[in-house]
């Protein structure tokens, strides 16, 4: 592959990583699944000294995600916003130029709706997750498309009502 095309490519899925943490901070699920193959798959992990194994918070495919998105508003969750900063580490692109991987810290912010942790306010910003995103891509025609997530938190405990992809 050339090296004007893997600067493209690599501008490309950085891009595309940016517009995600765009659309989950506006809880925008349509615009996020437009960025996935058919084929995505999610997941939520951690890894635990004590047992010396990653923990699963969640793990799903597209359309497991798409029907906990639809499911999410009829349940009780927590409404106070998440707000991602994320910087690209790396970007790998395969030979061939059809697969990438990347890894990229996501930093994750809750501004607080309704105070329901007694030594915060609402209103108030918290740390909500430390983490780093592990992604997967498919290239087709220079278009790159999310095929893999995992979400590894540095955190150990996820609040009640945090249902929402990280």
């Amino acid at each position: 592959m050339e090296n004007n095309s893997l600067v493209t490519i690599e501008r490309k899925i950085e891009k595309i990583i940016y517009q995600a943490a765009l659309a989950l901070d506006e809880n925008n699920w349509a615009d996020w699944f437009k960025l996935c193959d058919d084929s995505f798959f999610y997941s939520i992990t951690s890894f635990s000294p004590e047992i010396g194994k990653d923990m699963t918070y969640f793990s799903g495919d597209k359309k497991e995600l798409t029907g906990l998105m639809d499911m999410l508003p009829k349940h009780n969750t927590d409404h106070s916003p998440l707000r991602r900063h994320t910087s690209v580490y790396t970007i790998d692109i395969s030979e061939d130029g059809k697969t990438a991987e990347a890894v990229s810290s996501v930093v994750i912010y809750q501004n607080l709706l309704d105070g329901i942790n007694s030594h915060l306010d609402s209103g108030e910003s918290r740390l909500f997750v430390v983490g780093k995103y592990h992604d997967k891509f498919l290239i087709n025609d220079s278009l790159p498309k999310f095929v893999n997530r995992e979400t590894k938190i540095d955190n150990r405990r996820l609040d009640k009502g945090s249902h929402w992809p990280l």
